[in-house]
């Protein structure tokens, strides 16, 4: 069956099942779950989604939540996949397309990322102004299909600048602090060496992990805005490189994903 056709049996599958028509999609990386009440809340683990990969990591629930958060219709994705999984990045990206099948006009991602910026700090909240793809393989290649999106994409403006100012007033108005930054996107699954770090600060970021760029780039394709937070769960000395666990990494971003889902909702009225 082909990409086009596979997408359009998922989204009807997700619409026969639900009880809204989202708008927003929201993905949520490792340890981070919490938004606030949701209405007319629908959940489906992925396994019984045709097409769907499924999420095999700690920290990731495995399910999509549709319903109503503070008066817009979202689809979440609790949990993502990654490339380290074992799944293309065709794979990775295979529910963005269906999103937008749906109708959804914007995503929002969320990662947890370890700082590679001396500045930042153990449980900052990163605005991701853009990215730089380390990983090995683009969602993109292969056969283009013009019904889905152009042969070639512009990425000059990969998360949008006036989602970024927006969140920014909203985070000023609440008093949550916001960093800004370039995540970088790595493959994993081994944590950096001392020495990735410095290549990935000398190339310009300020954050990295093994997620999200994948999603953005298929997003941009499509033509839906993009918003995009890193959790930032520790920091890099790469000249005095001290251990870091997943376990760490899942702790301290359901620490702070409080204050971002708090944030994300307030956002969301302004994006209906």
């Amino acid at each position: 069956m082909e990409l086009f056709d596979r997408i359009q049996e998922t989204a009807e599958f997700i619409k026969s099942r639900i009880a809204v028509s989202p708008k927003v999609t929201i993905i949520f990386g490792s340890g981070i779950s919490a938004l606030g009440e949701i209405s007319n809340r629908t959940e489906i683990p992925y396994s019984e989604i045709p097409h769907f990969p499924v999420s095999t990591v700690k920290g990731h629930a495995g399910k999509l939540i549709t319903g109503t958060l503070n008066g817009v219709d979202v689809a979440i994705m609790a949990g993502r996949f990654h490339y380290y999984e074992g799944y293309s990045t065709k794979e990775i990206t295979f529910p963005i397309y269906v999103f937008k099948a749906m109708g959804v006009e914007t995503l929002i991602v969320t990662n947890a990322a370890g700082a590679v910026n001396p500045n930042f700090r153990q449980g900052d909240i990163m605005l991701i102004v853009d990215h730089i793809n380390l990983l090995p393989e683009n969602p993109l290649r292969g056969p283009n299909d013009e019904r889905l999106g152009p042969r070639f994409p512009s990425m000059h403006e990969p998360y949008s600048r006036d989602l970024i100012e927006l969140a920014e007033n909203i985070a000023s108005t609440m008093g949550i602090p916001l960093q800004r930054g370039v995540y970088v996107a790595i493959q994993g699954p081994p944590l950096e060496t001392p020495a990735e770090y410095r290549m990935a600060r000398i190339l310009g970021g300020d954050a990295d992990g093994m997620s999200t760029v994948p999603e953005v780039i298929v997003a941009r394709y499509l033509g839906m805005k993009v918003l995009g937070f890193s959790i930032i769960t520790n920091v890099a000395d790469p000249y005095n490189p001290q251990p870091t666990t997943h376990e760490e990494v899942i702790e301290v971003a359901g620490r702070t994903s409080e204050k971002l889902g708090k944030l994300i909702s307030a956002i969301l009225p302004h994006l209906a």
